[in-house]
């Protein structure tokens, strides 16, 4: 760096990886035309997908959709399951054993109780973190608690919507000692993961992976195909019908795109 603080770029390294998702259609501008990719952040290691137990309402589409963005991109997805102290008969719990049964990491969180901070903050330790979910779930509170020093702006929830108003306005990577890095983002109110293949979808449903090569056809969307052993395994539950629900709306998302 100059001593006027401006620098040169000498070298552009190669990426390991990268996370994004499709720009988010503006009201009003159209739907015609190919969906440009934005991207969130390269080079990550985790993707801690923060929802609440309430306040905002738990959204467990929206968690699948960016399973699917860490899947697709090679990225280590860690569940957070927030606000645990809003929920006393404890209907989240019905979540976190499903994304344990299928083998994703979910760490149930309450800045309130402090439960499950030590186990967050060991998760984040010599990584690098991008951490993405809706405005409200408690993002920045649960980095505060963490790392006291950083002192980020908290957001109240809106009486009206019961959903979260943005406080963080634009990603920042921050970095604690020389190995770990988070990268806080604005909250999100949709996501469609960016450069799916229909083909390709089913893989990143990880519990359909067991079933696909058991299919009649190899061409299998399993949607609607007779001898489809993803069907089969979720009418006999051995596939959750929610998760499968989530797959068959990012399914007809893609095929929106492709028709356009």
């Amino acid at each position: 760096m100059n001593k006027d603080g401006s620098g040169v770029i000498n070298e552009i390294l190669p990426r390991k990886n990268h996370i994004s998702r499709k720009v988010p259609r503006i009201k009003g501008a159209g739907t015609r035309g190919e969906r440009l990719e934005q991207i969130i952040a390269s080079n990550v290691d985790n993707l801690i997908i923060v929802s609440s137990c309430r306040s905002p309402k738990f959204n467990n589409r929206l968690i699948d959709r960016l399973i699917v963005c860490a899947e697709s991109s090679h990225i280590n997805p860690i569940i957070v399951l927030n606000k645990t102290d809003l929920d006393p008969h404890l209907h989240y719990e019905e979540f976190v054993k499903l994304y344990s049964s299928i083998g994703y990491k979910i760490i149930a969180t309450s800045t309130v109780t402090k439960r499950g901070i030590d186990e967050l903050k060991n998760s984040l330790s010599r990584k690098v973190n991008l951490i993405w979910g809706q405005s409200g779930v408690g993002k920045s509170s649960l980095l505060n608690e963490i790392f006291p020093s950083l002192n980020l702006k908290i957001g109240m929830i809106s009486d009206s919507t019961s959903k979260g108003k943005h406080t963080t306005v634009t990603s920042l990577l921050l970095k604690f000692g020389n190995d770990t890095s988070v990268i806080d983002t604005p909250g999100i109110r949709e996501i469609d993961p960016y450069g799916i293949r229909e083909e390709d979808l089913g893989h990143y449903f990880k519990e359909f992976v067991p079933f696909i090569n058991e299919c009649k056809f190899n061409t299998c969307t399993h949607d609607h195909e007779p001898g489809c052993a993803v069907i089969k395994a979720v009418e006999e539950k051995l596939i959750s019908a929610e998760r499968y629900q989530s797959y068959l709306n990012l399914r007809a998302t893609i095929e929106d795109d492709m028709n356009f």
